[in-house]
C-alpha cells in the first residue's frame, strides 16, 4: 500500500502526533510519503518529508489571537491552486490528512478518497462539546478548511466510537515525571513583554518558565524565565513542572493531563477550535480564563494555591487505530491486495 500522510505544520500539535504515527504507518505500508504545509515549525522530524507546501497556515498574533493581517498576506491563492494541482494524490492508495488543506482539496478536486486523522475531525462531531455561544462562521471554516471523505478523530475524551483519546507521543510516555516548583508556560499568541508583565504580577515565590515563539534568546526577568521554543527543552520543563499554563490547543493540554500536571488554559481569541477545547476541558474540571487581565489573574492566583490535577486515562491505542483505519480503507478500495496487506498487520 502506498500512503500519503499530510500534516498541517502550523503549531506543533500535528507534528508531535506524526512522530508516532509515521513510523507505525511505515511498518504497515510499502511506501509512506509525508507532506507538511504551513510556516516552519519548532519540531524537527526524524523522517524525510517528500512535499513541503505553502498551504493555508495561520499566523499567531501577540495579543491573544490570530494575526489576520499577516495571515491574509501569506495566503497566495495562485500558489495554493498550483500546489493542489501539482500534488499527485492519484498515485497513492490512501491519503491521510491531519487537517492539511493542500492534500484534502487536491483529493476533493480529483475525486480521490481522503481520510481525516485529526483532532479537528473530533471537534466537528455532533457529540463533542461546543461553546455556549455558537460560532457558525468558525465552525464552517473548520469544516471546509481541509474537507475529507471520512474521519477518525482525537479528543480529550472518547465522545463517540470514531473519537479516540489523544496520541501521547512515546517521548512523553517514557518521561520520568517530577513535580518541582516552576510552572511551564506556552502561550504563543502573546508576546514576551505581555507575559512577563502579567506573570510577575503574581506571587514572587512562583517561578515561571515561559516558552515564547517571539523570542530568539533566553532571558531572565525576576521570577520569569523566557526561553525560545525548543521541543526537547519544553518537554523537559513540562515533565519537571508543578503545573502548566497554556493555550486551549490539543497536544500540550493532553500531555499535561497525561503527566498528572495541574492545568489552566487560555483559549486563543476568535479561534473556534480552541473555544471548543476550552469547553471540553472545563467540563473535565480544568480552569479556563479568557485573557490575562487583572480579573483573570485572580483566577490564576487561586489555581496556583488550590489547583489540582485532573485524572485521565490515555492508553496507547495508536497502532490499533491505524489498523482499524487501514482495514476500513481496504474495504472502501475493494481490492483484495489492499485487504491482504492490511490483514497482515492486524493486531
Amino acid at each position: 500500500m502506498r500512503i500519503l500522510y499530510a500534516i498541517q505544520g502550523t503549531g506543533n500539535g500535528h507534528l508531535s502526533r506524526a512522530l508516532d504515527i509515521v513510523p507505525l504507518l511505515q511498518q504497515r505500508a510499502e511506501r509512506v510519503d509525508v507532506l507538511v504545509s504551513g510556516p516552519p515549525a519548532d519540531i524537527e522530524l526524524p523522517f524525510s518529508v517528500r512535499y513541503r507546501c505553502h498551504g493555508l497556515g495561520f499566523v499567531f498574533g501577540k495579543k491573544g489571537g490570530i494575526n489576520f493581517v499577516k495571515t491574509f498576506w501569506q495566503l497566495n491563492s495562485k500558489a495554493f491552486l498550483r500546489e493542489l494541482r501539482d500534488l499527485p494524490v492519484e498515485m497513492y492508495d490512501l491519503v491521510i490528512s491531519d487537517f492539511e488543506p493542500v492534500s484534502a482539496w487536491a483529493c476533493r478536486r480529483r475525486g480521490v478518497p481522503c481520510v481525516a486523522l485529526s483532532h479537528q475531525a473530533a471537534v466537528l462531531s455532533e457529540y463533542a462539546p461546543e461553546p455556549r455561544v455558537p460560532d457558525p462562521v468558525g465552525r464552517a471554516v473548520l469544516r471546509h478548511y481541509a474537507p475529507t471523505t471520512w474521519q477518525y478523530g482525537f479528543h480529550f475524551q472518547p465522545y463517540e466510537p470514531h473519537i479516540h483519546t489523544p496520541v501521547i507521543r512515546r517521548q512523553v510516555r517514557e518521561l520520568t515525571v517530577h513535580h518541582e516548583s516552576h510552572y511551564t508556560v506556552y502561550l504563543p499568541a502573546f508576546d514576551e513583554a505581555t507575559l512577563v508583565s502579567r506573570l510577575r504580577y503574581l506571587s514572587r515565590a512562583v517561578r515561571w518558565e515561559v516558552f515564547s515563539k517571539h523570542s530568539r534568546q533566553e532571558s531572565e526577568h525576576g521570577n520569569v524565565r523566557v526561553r525560545p521554543v525548543s521541543g526537547a527543552a519544553f518537554t523537559d520543563s513540562l515533565a519537571r513542572s508543578a503545573g502548566v499554563l497554556c493555550g486551549a490547543g490539543f497536544e500540550t493540554p493532553a500531555e499535561a493531563l497525561y503527566l498528572g500536571k495541574k492545568l489552566l488554559v487560555v483559549p486563543m481569541k476568535q479561534q473556534y477550535e480552541q473555544a471548543c477545547n476550552a469547553t471540553a476541558l472545563a467540563h473535565m474540571g480544568v480552569p479556563v480564563v479568557r485573557n490575562l487581565k487583572d480579573k483573570s489573574l485572580a483566577v490564576l492566583d487561586h489555581w496556583l494555591q488550590y489547583g489540582r490535577p485532573v485524572a485521565v486515562e490515555y492508553p496507547d491505542e495508536t497502532a490499533s487505530i491505524l489498523d482499524k483505519l487501514l482495514l476500513e480503507a481496504g474495504r472502501v478500495a475493494g481490492g483484495e491486495a489492499v485487504k491482504g496487506q492490511v490483514a497482515d498487520f492486524w493486531v
